[in-house]
């Protein structure tokens, strides 16, 4: 890992929430990733499991956590079973945790080799009642792969078929969207980065620039900060490129004249940075380019204001779109008739604004996180708006990460990243 250590006392307080939240008598599994092959003896690079790095710190494969509150053996309430390293091992893949290193990343005393976890786990299986299994329920997902955790569950059900079942996920929700203050220092950290970045980028991007050379230049700033690249698939889209939502090919060339859609983030520590800036790429906005991004910029920094405790997230978002609407009036998108003949389901804004506005962020881009209930102080969401004109060739889109706080305005952590048109012009014209 790149990284720095993450002192352990964030993950003895997220496991402390999970095992507050569980039944009587009752075990949770989290399984790491598997390394994903891609042909011969390829395969991708390892990315952890984000529940048990949230609920353990151990960033390794092969990986197992099991908390068990009510276990008879004071020993087994917490138990973290890692892969036996040794020297062959270390020689030829790299050093692994050792357990006395995996207790100092996770504050769990009781460490196993893996190989005991079969043995280990049918003894705890004889005092518990109920097994939380760990399934992804996010919104957004659309899994066909067969995971880890997939095995482990119907493995653990054809051999303890007597056992009562229950869903980790909707704790995970709960406690995952509402950071602590050492996870909104990290998410600051890869914000931090992404900073490093655009800026580095601003003096770089002129007519005739490869997007895919302005995203080898995120990806070397990114890197030279010990990040490991993007906490997603970055956008780099030039001129009509940027209508397209999820535009990731990134092979174009930028023309004079043109807007540059960047939908980029660093990750840290396997936090999530999620930014979007839009910039002109001879540097210089047009009045019409001016007058659309700053109507981004209006709806951006007013739906910022709305992200408070007590906010619904679905009203958020309705509140957003009249104050779209109102922007798109008066930059001529839409008349008086396109607003009375809307359709409810598909209000008129969306022809130019068709997507969300906010999202909650941490070690996911999109995480886990409550939407159906007040918003609460230490979440973490982004404010997206768009606007997108496929008939003029542009698409503009700004995005910050934010905090809530308890009172007062959020607390945004990309506000050192340039968003003024002015200061946009000045930072792509410094010597």
């Amino acid at each position: 890992m790149k990284y720095l250590p993450i002192a352990s006392d964030l993950f003895v307080k997220n496991r402390s929430k999970f095992m507050g939240r569980m039944k009587p008598k009752s075990l949770a599994v989290f399984n790491s990733n598997d390394i994903y092959p891609i042909s011969a003896d390829s395969t991708m690079p390892f990315q952890q499991h984000r529940d048990i790095f949230y609920l353990s710190g151990v960033d390794q494969e092969e990986s197992i956590l099991v908390l068990f509150p009510d276990a008879l053996n004071a020993k087994h309430k917490e138990i973290l079973f890692v892969r036996e390293t040794n020297e062959h091992i270390a020689i030829w893949e790299g050093a692994k945790l050792t357990k006395a290193q995996a207790t100092e990343t996770s504050g769990i005393k009781t460490v196993y080799w893996l190989s005991d976890f079969d043995k280990i786990f049918f003894d705890l299986m004889t005092e518990a009642e109920t097994v939380y299994f760990n399934t992804n329920e996010h919104y957004r997902q659309a899994v066909e792969t067969q995971t880890r955790e997939d095995r482990f569950i119907a493995k653990c059900k054809q051999d303890f078929p007597a056992h009562s079942w229950a869903k980790s996920n909707p704790i995970l929700q709960q406690i995952r969207g509402v950071k602590e203050t050492a996870e909104i220092y990290l998410i600051q950290q890869a914000c931090r980065i992404t900073e490093k970045g655009f800026k580095r980028i601003l003096q770089f991007v002129k007519p005739g620039v490869m997007e895919y050379e302005i995203e080898a230049e995120y990806m070397h700033e990114f890197l030279r900060n010990r990040s490991n690249g993007f906490a997603y698939t970055p956008i780099i889209a030039s001129g009509f490129n940027a209508n397209v939502l999820h535009y990731i090919e990134n092979n174009k060339v930028c023309n004079d004249g043109d807007m540059l859609l960047m939908d980029v983030g660093a990750e840290y520590a396997n936090y999530a940075s999620d930014m979007t800036r839009t910039i002109p790429v001879n540097g210089r906005f047009t009045e019409r380019q001016k007058a659309v991004y700053n109507a981004v910029l209006r709806v951006k920094n007013e739906a910022t204001k709305m992200l408070v405790p007590g906010t619904l997230w679905a009203e958020y978002h309705k509140e957003v779109g009249k104050i779209m609407t109102a922007e798109l009036l008066g930059l001529g998108l839409l008349d008086k008739a396109d607003i009375q003949n809307e359709d409810p389901n598909w209000p008129a804004y969306k022809k130019y604004f068709m997507h969300g506005t906010s999202h909650h962020m941490g070690l996911d881009t999109h995480d886990y996180g409550a939407l159906k209930t007040p918003m609460v102080a230490n979440m973490v969401f982004t404010v997206e708006p768009g606007i997108y004109i496929p008939e003029e060739n542009m698409g503009i889109r700004l995005e910050d990460d934010v905090v809530i706080q308890e009172n007062g305005a959020p607390l945004n952590l990309m506000a050192d990243i340039p968003i003024e048109v002015e200061d946009i012009e000045a930072w792509m014209h410094k010597k």
